[in-house]
């Protein structure tokens, strides 16, 4: 019998590069080929495939992918039934969810979404955006664009339905927000069937543990120092922690070593306290995963 294969979809284009990052301090190396659509990766019980994010919801429903990346928005808008098997919190940008906002031109007389009644609108995603007008009672045209939305009001469309981060795109192109529609952040979803198989179940439970240890250790660092127990109940008072700091003991009994988890953030200004209140060999290191 051939040992078994998780099929595993990678988003192609601009989540390709942050999702092979993501894996990679998850502990999985994802390789590239400019000429194929099947990156390598360094487990052999997986298999992968390039495929859009805009698809990857429908090729996972049909089991030609077991499990796939893509963002919620891609399964709302292909209507698939899939298992959400956990959120995964990043894109292209930023670690903040992306959202599809209706925006007109800044000059527009359209204040809200009732406004655009009979009105033409632009976007990538359809049937979002048609559902969407459907639960404010707006009948309009919604016209399926393949690219370059910004650019389209007011000569090809009263408006637009558009996907952002920042909004920097649509500040140049002089469009105004009118409505934020969806916020969307990025999932693992399975297969159902493949859900249903013990191994490939428990093949993608802990993948899906070890990227959203990767993404919780993103931000945070440990920091080890040296402690006079006579300042112990001072230093520690003054830690955030995840949990209580470990601590243990040192061959000089005047003296413990300590150990924590923080914000990176909150490293800056909490080393010279730590250093002013008698702390010494102050280490600061990264993490790669954090594992509740």
């Amino acid at each position: 019998m051939s040992a078994p294969i998780l099929k595993l979809g990678i988003p192609a284009g601009s989540l390709q590069e942050a999702t092979a990052q993501l894996f990679s301090r998850a502990g999985y190396q994802i390789t590239f080929s400019s000429r194929s659509y099947y990156p390598s990766i360094d487990d052999d019980e997986i298999e992968c495939l390039l495929i859009r994010a805009q698809e990857m919801a429908r090729y996972v429903e049909q089991g030609i992918l077991d499990a796939g990346i893509t963002g919620l928005d891609w399964v709302l808008e292909s209507n698939a039934h899939v298992v959400e098997v956990c959120e995964l919190t990043f894109s292209k940008v930023s670690r903040r969810p992306v959202r599809w906002v209706l925006c007109v031109p800044e000059d527009s007389p359209v204040q809200t979404v009732e406004d655009l009644q009979g009105q033409r609108i632009a976007t990538e995603a359809v049937g979002l955006a048609t559902r969407f007008l459907a639960e404010h009672g707006v009948t309009a045209r919604v016209e399926f664009s393949w690219g370059a939305t910004e650019v389209k009001p007011p000569q090809l469309a009263d408006a637009i339905v558009e996907l952002t981060e920042t909004g920097s795109s649509l500040k140049a192109n002089k469009l105004r927000i009118v409505e934020t529609m969806l916020e969307s952040t990025t999932r693992l979803i399975a297969n159902k069937k493949a859900w249903q198989d013990p191994w490939k179940r428990k093949k993608i439970e802990n993948m899906a543990m070890l990227l959203q240890g990767a993404l919780a250790a993103e931000e945070k660092v440990g920091l080890k120092m040296n402690v006079p127990k006579k300042a112990l109940a001072e230093i520690t008072s003054i830690l955030p922690a995840m949990h209580s700091p470990t601590i243990s003991q040192q061959t000089d009994p005047a003296w413990v070593s300590l150990e924590v988890m923080l914000d990176e953030k909150q490293a800056r200004s909490l080393i010279p306290r730590l250093k002013r209140r008698g702390a010494s060999g102050i280490i600061e290191y990264p993490l790669n995963k954090v594992i509740p």
